[in-house]
């Protein structure tokens, strides 16, 4: 993480053209992608986990190293925190002692569905510096336009999202519109404190960040 961080380059300056027809697909039509058998375990370990606690539930989407789960559990005591990420490359290197927080290697792929046919809702899922996937081409790898994206509505909260690249942050704003009808704008983001290794990277290295909030309606 000491190397300098380049700004986040693309050939693409806007929002994809076809993201409107994207996200509606996937509405219309549920991901029916079979579960593999390690995220299965993994979910079968967050279900023990969850099953004892009777308050509210925080999402850490790519929790990396976890600092931004630590974060999160400072800011809602009031919850328990799930930080999942798929590299446990990345996990081993957490050396903080568990406390409201639980650190889990699982593809969010695989999870949202589980989740969803589990009945979690979480009050927040935070989705801290996703790979950007900058490339035009690339584009059904951001959570915006993947098929998953539904599931991971389904379990509802406040979402943040944080980027170095304002597209990525421009697409999931109107990918959540289009979903849920709720509109709200991308904003400039210059944290007191950086809460992941990501954004104190790019704090060093002068980049400028975006940040993004959006409630999903109760049903």
């Amino acid at each position: 993480m000491n190397q300098p961080s380049q700004p986040v380059t693309s050939r693409q300056t806007d929002p994809h053209p076809r993201l409107e027809e994207t996200v509606l697909k996937h509405l219309a039509y549920p991901w029916r992608k079979p579960v593999a058998a390690h995220n299965l375990e993994a979910f079968r370990k967050l279900e023990r986990v969850v099953e004892g606690w009777k308050g509210q539930l925080v999402l850490d989407t790519g929790c990396g190293t976890g600092l931004s789960s630590i974060a999160l559990a400072h800011r809602h005591p009031e919850a328990l925190v799930l930080g999942l990420d798929k590299s446990l490359l990345r996990l081993e290197k957490h050396t903080a002692s568990i406390g409201r927080y639980h650190l889990e290697r699982i593809d969010l792929e695989d999870f949202w569905p589980l989740a969803r046919q589990a009945g979690w809702k979480f009050a927040v899922q935070a989705f801290f510096y996703p790979n950007p996937w900058p490339k035009p081409e690339q584009r059904l790898r951001r959570w915006a336009f993947h098929p998953v994206f539904p599931d991971a509505l389904a379990c509802g909260g406040l979402w943040e999202l944080r980027t170095n690249w304002e597209v990525y942050a421009l697409e999931m704003a109107r990918a959540f519109a289009i979903a849920t009808g709720v509109s709200s704008k991308v904003t400039p983001w210059c944290p007191h404190e950086p809460e992941t290794l990501f954004e104190a990277k790019y704090l060093a290295n002068s980049q400028s960040l975006y940040r993004w909030t959006g409630e999903v309606p109760e049903h």
